[in-house]
């Protein structure tokens, strides 16, 4: 089969920006050959692959800057790229773009315990922010089931949240201040070590824009001291949408635990299974923690285990151990992995009032039949955070666009029922043909308005969030 020939104009105009690239950058940091940019294809959301022109691992700030200068005055597009654990497709590349990774970029800047802050890199993973501080009894709160391996420059760029959102809040609540380079390679400080910066709210604007507004190089996060103790209790159900009631139940009595946590059928057996947690066998499956001193968990799980038994649960098994709490969490934290073992998945995000839990649950087993594609359900139950996990057949033709037609039917409910589209994923390519059903084009426009002032040129993680119909004209008439 005889090869394509490539574009000699797309040729000479990676040869300039490469030259350009190497002469800012160590050579190992520049990367073009198109066997290696093939590492950079794609992000978690495997169904979409796009080999960038170029990738680059810059280790510091002004390396950041030096980068965007150069993309800016050469019009070329950029895709900023944590980890690539994003289920969004928020760092899928375009094939004429530069892939701008943080991965090296993982220092602890600062420590200051006093003030309860740390500042870090943002190519710092979740999990070592609070491995920096744990020895001296503090802990960073956002805990995404990713937390291992996925990067703050993410965590901001999402709002990403985790189990324990419920009592701690999500990326927002615990980032101070970021250190941001806009397109055109100039530096800014947004926020910073105090609680609250006066004037414009543009910290709120900059977590969860995705990429869109500029490039997150440092963060300052909220630390928090290590609570006294927390427990787990597993309570399980003979239905779904009785397990959904109880939540309900539980956060209406105003008991506040620090993570609620729903299983159902399919996802305990195959996390049962993967990671050995003691899991009880049942239709649906609660695992609700509290923290405190001893009596203060004792009175709050007492109060819970009540709620609970006016909704008849087949079991409950309190945590009689630190081990056997961490083999509960870790049941939980492996669910995504489980279930990849086993089949392709397509892994949702929508968010829901608590109240509506056992109607959506409902309606997602009904939507299940209709299409012929099994569902599992985990997610954040006491946030109403949905995530169904829609598994699919990648090698069957049809199957991936059935699951797609699926999973957008199950997003649209979630607007429909006074929710929204995304709790912590974000939009990225996944839901920004949807974004009309949840927004008006007036809300819409004034989102764009937004990204025509930090990125005129429209350069920036290119073909995400907004729907092509609506953004295209923009982008093109910014060149």
């Amino acid at each position: 089969m005889d090869m394509p020939i490539p574009n000699p104009e797309i040729l000479l105009r990676k040869g300039r920006v490469v030259e350009r690239l190497q002469a800012v950058l160590p050579v190992d940091a520049v990367i073009f050959d198109e066997a290696e940019t093939r590492a950079y294809e794609c992000d978690a959301l495997t169904a979409y692959r796009c080999p960038p022109m170029v990738a680059v691992l810059p280790s510091s700030t002004q390396e950041v800057a030096n980068i965007l200068r150069i993309c800016h005055e050469e019009g070329v597009p950029v895709v900023p790229r944590g980890s690539g654990t994003s289920l969004a497709g928020g760092a899928l590349p375009t094939a004429d773009c530069v892939i701008l990774g943080v991965a090296r970029m993982n220092d602890v800047i600062e420590t200051d315990y006093a003030n309860r802050i740390i500042r870090v890199q943002s190519g710092r993973t979740n999990l070592s922010v609070t491995g920096a501080v744990e020895a001296d009894g503090f802990f960073y709160a956002p805990d995404p089931s990713s937390q291992l391996a996925c990067a703050i420059a993410g965590n901001v760029a999402m709002n990403s949240g985790g189990a324990h959102c419920l009592k701690y809040g999500v990326t927002t609540n615990n980032l101070m201040g970021v250190t941001m380079v806009q397109m055109d390679g100039t530096i800014v400080e947004i926020g910073g070590a105090h609680l609250d910066a006066a004037g414009l709210d543009l910290l709120g604007v900059i977590c969860g824009s995705e990429g869109q507004l500029g490039v997150v190089t440092e963060a300052t996060l909220r630390i928090l001291h290590k609570p006294e103790g927390a427990r787990p209790v597993l309570m399980g159900f003979g239905s779904a949408e009785v397990a959904g009631a109880c939540v309900a139940d539980i956060i209406k009595a105003g008991v506040l635990p620090v993570a609620i946590e729903f299983m159902d059928r399919m996802l305990i057996e195959v996390c049962e299974d993967f990671a050995g947690a003691g899991y009880p066998m049942c239709e649906a499956l609660l695992i609700v923690e509290v923290e405190g001193a001893d009596p203060e968990i004792d009175h709050q799980l007492g109060l819970i285990k009540e709620i609970a038994a006016k909704h008849d649960p087949v079991a409950v098994q309190e945590a009689e151990s630190a081990e056997q709490a961490g083999r509960i969490w870790a049941g939980r934290k492996a669910a995504f992995s489980a279930i990849g073992r086993i089949n392709d998945y397509m892994c949702l995000d929508g968010t829901i009032p608590v109240s509506e839990l056992p109607y959506v649950l409902r309606r997602i087993e009904e939507m299940s039949k209709h299409y012929g594609l099994a569902v599992g359900n985990v997610f954040h139950a006491g946030d109403g955070n949905m995530h169904p996990l829609i598994c699919y057949d990648a090698n069957k033709p049809g199957d991936l666009e059935i699951c797609e037609e699926f999973g957008a039917e199950v997003l649209k409910l979630c607007v429909e029922v006074g929710g929204c589209l995304t709790g912590e994923h974000g939009v990225g390519i996944e839901k920004r043909d949807l974004m009309t059903h949840q927004y008006a084009p007036a809300d819409l426009e004034a989102q764009m308005a937004v990204k025509d002032v930090f990125d005129p040129g429209w350069l920036l993680n290119p073909a995400k969030v907004f729907p092509l119909a609506v953004s295209d004209p923009r982008r093109i008439a910014a060149e």
